[in-house]
């Protein structure tokens, strides 16, 4: 009788780690749009307004950053819309806010910047991205969206404190770079 009720325990247990595990794998699958849909987006936004700036001298070309969400919600609705359904778990809702609270910071600091304090403003966005993407990494138990979570915040980190005006973009660039191959990355693993 003992070893019956072990046994149910051990299977419920063996269950609950077939459903998590089942469950992570459905998440990564559905992230991988969402790594290179942002990634694109992160790419071609840094690189627009690199070149705009380094051609006309003007750092307010920095305003189209506030282009990106615009541009990218309505893009990652449509793409919700028509993916298969994930349901809500733990997991998912704590991706949700990883990168709620990223771009929160970011939309906040990028504005306290603009019209407060003036700061670094890119040292400190590169390295919430990185940490976010690293979260995700960390919460999905994937080791390249971990790696190029690391790889973009302390990089991006490190460029930034060594190059200075229009060219600091390119950080973001990079960044934009790493997340769409993280997404091709686990798109490829998870098919």
């Amino acid at each position: 009788m003992e070893q019956d009720k072990e046994m149910t325990a051990q299977r419920s247990l063996q269950l609950i780690s077939e459903t998590f595990n089942n469950s992570r794998k459905e998440i990564l699958r559905g992230s991988a749009k969402y790594f290179m849909l942002w990634g694109a987006l992160l790419t071609v936004v840094s690189l627009v307004i690199y070149f705009l700036w380094h051609l006309t001298g003007k750092p307010e070309w920095n305003f189209l950053w506030f282009a990106m969400p615009v541009i990218g919600y309505p893009i990652a609705a449509l793409m919700g819309k028509y993916s298969k359904a994930i349901p809500q778990n733990e997991v998912s809702k704590m991706l949700s806010s990883v990168w709620g609270v990223f771009g929160a910071f970011a939309i906040t600091l990028s504005l306290i910047a603009l019209f407060l304090i003036p700061m670094r403003v890119t040292l400190i966005i590169v390295i919430i991205l990185g940490l976010a993407e690293c979260i995700s990494g960390a919460l999905l138990k994937n080791w390249p969206t971990i790696i190029g979570g690391f790889l973009l915040g302390v990089g991006g980190a490190v460029f930034a404190l060594l190059v200075n005006g229009e060219a600091q973009l390119l950080i973001f660039t990079l960044g934009g770079v790493l997340l769409l191959a993280t997404g091709c990355i686990v798109k490829l693993q998870y098919k």
